[in-house]
């Protein structure tokens, strides 16, 4: 036990001395740095990796994130060019690239950002007049964010990007607004409505146009088919004339060549003609010219008959 009494003041010192080590051991992760100082003045940034500080002479000044970051700062109050109040908040992505000069560049970086947006945001929506306020929000942030890089540079901080998260203007304006939306949306309610019935207007016309063409072409093809039917009518009449002319024809030629067959005689011959001048005369024809032969056989007929009328007086 005295032993231990003995030791224990250095025992102290060797468990002082592990803490103060232990305490002075870091460990930095990704996506982060270690602003560190010695003696009260600025020494190194540690990066990713294991570090260790000398105790008493050097401290983390600061832990700085090198992540990008979104701050959403509260609406301000901007003016525009034709005298209309409104209230405009705004978003800023930023990236913090150099820990030293984020550290030692700026007292208060986040402060210094908002004010200063809210500074340019007031000079660039004052030569703007409240409609192209309204309708020109890209403009208005690629300017923004161009500005706001140039003046954190020296802050070690890089603005990524600026966004108008919400356009308040006055309530009147508001009114007026809604109320022209309203007459905007009911104007093309109406052209749209004109529209479907002019589609069905146009719709009804080509119905009743095909309709009529469908009835034209029925009449027309009607007209196609009687027009083909009377004509095949007159052709079959046409035929069966010819063809009756061909059979009366060939029945006089076979009668002529039955008449040479048998050898006739003159007088048969003018008998013959006799019988066809007789069937002439039992037509239409009001004049008919009687050939001398036949008037000679026309005696010689009345000659037959009166020896006929003798013969039967006896």
């Amino acid at each position: 036990m005295p032993q231990l009494v003995k030791f224990l003041p250095l025992i102290i010192l060797v468990i002082v001395l592990l803490v103060i080590l232990v305490r002075s051991i870091y460990v930095v992760q990704q996506s982060r740095a270690f602003v560190i100082e010695r003696l009260g003045a600025f020494s190194a940034v540690w990066e990713v990796g294991l570090h260790v500080k000398i105790p008493f002479i050097e401290r983390v000044a600061k832990r700085v994130s090198l992540k990008e970051q979104v701050v959403d700062f509260a609406p301000q109050p901007v003016i525009t060019k034709d005298n209309v109040t409104m209230q405009i908040d705004t978003v800023i992505y930023f990236q913090i690239t150099d820990p030293k000069l984020y550290t030692y560049g700026v007292e208060h970086p986040m402060s210094a950002i908002e004010n200063l947006t809210a500074t340019t945001l007031r000079n660039i929506i004052g030569d703007l007049e409240l409609d192209q306020s309204l309708t020109s929000r890209d403009h208005i942030n690629t300017k923004m964010r161009a500005i706001l890089d140039e003046a954190t540079d020296p802050w070690g901080i890089k603005v990524n990007r600026v966004e108008l998260k919400n356009i308040i203007p006055p309530r009147e304006i508001q009114d007026a607004m809604e109320k022209q939306m309203k007459a905007e949306r009911e104007r093309r309610e109406s052209i749209l409505q004109a529209e479907g019935t002019k589609q069905s207007q146009i719709l009804v016309a080509e119905g009743e146009k095909q309709s009529v063409i469908l009835k034209a072409d029925a009449a027309k093809q009607a007209k196609i088919m009687a027009a083909e039917a009377e004509k095949a009518a007159r052709i079959m009449a046409a035929e069966a004339e010819a063809e009756a002319i061909t059979k009366v024809q060939q029945a006089t030629a076979d009668a002529l060549k039955l008449l040479n067959e048998a050898a006739p005689n003159d007088q048969v011959v003018k008998l013959k003609a006799l019988e066809a001048f007789q069937a002439a005369a039992d037509g239409k024809a009001t004049k008919i010219i009687i050939p001398s032969e036949i008037q000679g056989l026309a005696g010689l007929a009345a000659g037959v008959k009166e020896a006929f009328v003798d013969g039967d007086g006896k």
